[in-house]
């Protein structure tokens, strides 16, 4: 048993999508989480930048006792899970995979859609993940410009943001697209949107977070650090940003759900 906090982190308010599904699924373990702020979005930064940003960010978390740390950002894990296994290897990470494979598997018109950041689609992971999954399967990947930017701006529900989404979804939802998969943690902020631009379409929406949790689940169980039963969890927000951004994402994490 061991009733340190498990850390979360991301590029900023997007990783609460995944802070909360890991919530609902461990309701007894403390969590803590890293929303950078200052240097978000990342979507376009080089993989180097991105690796050093991750990199303080894990870093603070094990300085605050972490027994555990969620990489909730796409970008993130793309440029830099591995150095971060290789960096804090007594430490289990647990990062973003693309959920190409379950798209891929499910699809009925063989045509899957991805939006997610550049620098995610640039990636090995998702390049890696497609060619093994993607077999007789068209996968049409489209960053979602400016959607991080309309979430850390509180602009999901705008005019603005449904104009983004549809622009976004426009070429894969008119090659037949039925599976579309969230490649980054802050769209699911955008559900509305995305469920506008794809309604009437049979359109299956594939949102990673409870993968993540379940995987994390299954890394305290490998490694012994459960909560105890009945243990009464606290929950943390840090950022590298200011304070008004920290209490954003304190009022963001305890708002009403997402989907």
């Amino acid at each position: 048993m061991n009733n340190a906090p498990i850390g979360i982190y991301d590029s900023g308010l997007g990783g609460l999508t995944v802070w909360r599904e890991v919530r609902r699924l461990l309701p007894e373990e403390s969590l803590l989480y890293l929303g950078d702020g200052k240097n978000c979005p990342y979507g376009s930064r080089p993989r180097e930048e991105v690796r050093a940003l991750a990199d303080a960010a894990v870093a603070r978390l094990v300085e605050e006792g972490c027994k555990l740390v969620v990489v909730a950002c796409n970008t993130a894990t793309a440029a830099a899970i591995d150095f971060l296994r290789a960096n804090y290897a007594a430490l289990p990470i647990v990062g973003m995979e693309p959920a190409v494979k379950p798209a891929c598997r499910n699809t009925r018109s063989g045509v899957v859609g991805v939006l997610a950041t550049e620098r995610s689609l640039e990636g090995d992971l998702f390049h890696r993940t497609a060619a093994r999954y993607g077999h007789d399967v068209t996968i049409i990947a489209e960053p979602g410009r400016g959607f991080v930017e309309l979430v850390e701006n509180d602009l999901e529900q705008t005019p603005e943001a449904d104009r983004a989404v549809a622009a976004a979804m426009a070429g894969m939802l008119a090659r037949g697209a039925d599976q579309i998969v969230l490649g980054c943690t802050h769209y699911p902020f955008l559900i509305g949107a995305i469920r506008r631009a794809a309604a009437g379409r049979g359109v299956t929406i594939i949102d990673p977070a409870p993968a993540v949790a379940r995987r994390t689940a299954q890394l305290l169980d490998a490694r012994g650090l459960r909560a105890e039963a009945g243990h009464r969890p606290e929950y943390g927000f840090l950022t590298f940003a200011d304070a008004a951004y920290g209490e954003r994402l304190r009022r963001k994490a305890f708002a009403c759900d997402v989907a």
